[in-house]
């Protein structure tokens, strides 16, 4: 039988895992996957826009 591993995250409750076993999925408090298709083309554009900032910047 393998030896449990026992470690601390800074939390006031402590956890254990076998060492092969992965830490569970935690439920993210964003996800572009819930946006709507407005909202990630409005966000598609926003990026782009500032990248091009970047671009022109660097150009003058």
């Amino acid at each position: 039988m393998a030896p449990t591993h026992s470690h601390s995250h800074g939390l006031t409750q402590g956890h254990s895992h076998g060492p092969a076993t992965p830490h569970p999925a935690q439920a993210a408090s964003w996800s572009i996957l819930r946006m709507t298709v407005l909202a990630r083309l409005g966000a598609a554009v926003a990026v782009s826009a500032g990248l091009w900032a970047v671009v022109w910047l660097a150009m003058r």
